[in-house]
């Protein structure tokens, strides 16, 4: 963690707003942690909990699996064996965003293509737009051919 102040701070002033923005930071990540970072079967709970919260429980995978970094992707499904896969670089981000890309993948297990009736289940979500900024703030972040979710 790295605090900028100001240099005319005194040293208990500094002491002070150091011990601040460590309990902010703390706070906000205790907000953002997700028990689905936990393991494979944490993964698939919470989307059982996304499945029934935003997609009438119509859309059940038959496994959700934490996999080493993909290349190019956040995540993936497959709707033949109703499978997703999710890249391990999510661990970190904020719940939200998890949360979104896991209704994304359900999504496809309803509707395979990214149409209009995919969107408008994914957009159930609210916090889609969002969360969709955040992560391709990620990938430019990472430069060129950053991972990102298969819009079309």
């Amino acid at each position: 963690m790295i605090v900028l102040i100001p240099a005319t701070m005194t040293k208990a002033e500094e002491r002070h707003w150091v011990a601040e923005m460590q309990r902010k930071l703390q706070r906000t990540e205790s907000r953002r942690a997700s028990p689905a970072r936990a393991s494979d079967e944490a993964l698939l709970l919470r989307c059982a909990e996304l499945s029934r919260r935003y997609l009438d429980g119509l859309a059940q995978p038959s496994g959700v699996r934490w996999v080493p970094p993909m290349r190019t992707r956040w995540a993936s499904c497959t709707p033949a064996d109703r499978t997703i896969r999710v890249s391990e670089r999510l661990r970190d981000v904020p719940s939200w965003v998890l949360d979104y890309v896991l209704v994304h993948e359900l999504a496809h297990l309803r509707v395979a293509e990214h149409n209009r009736t995919f969107w408008n289940l994914v957009n159930r979500y609210p916090k889609t737009e969002r969360a969709i900024g955040f992560l391709e703030g990620l990938s430019a972040a990472e430069g060129p051919g950053g991972a990102r979710l298969d819009h079309a």
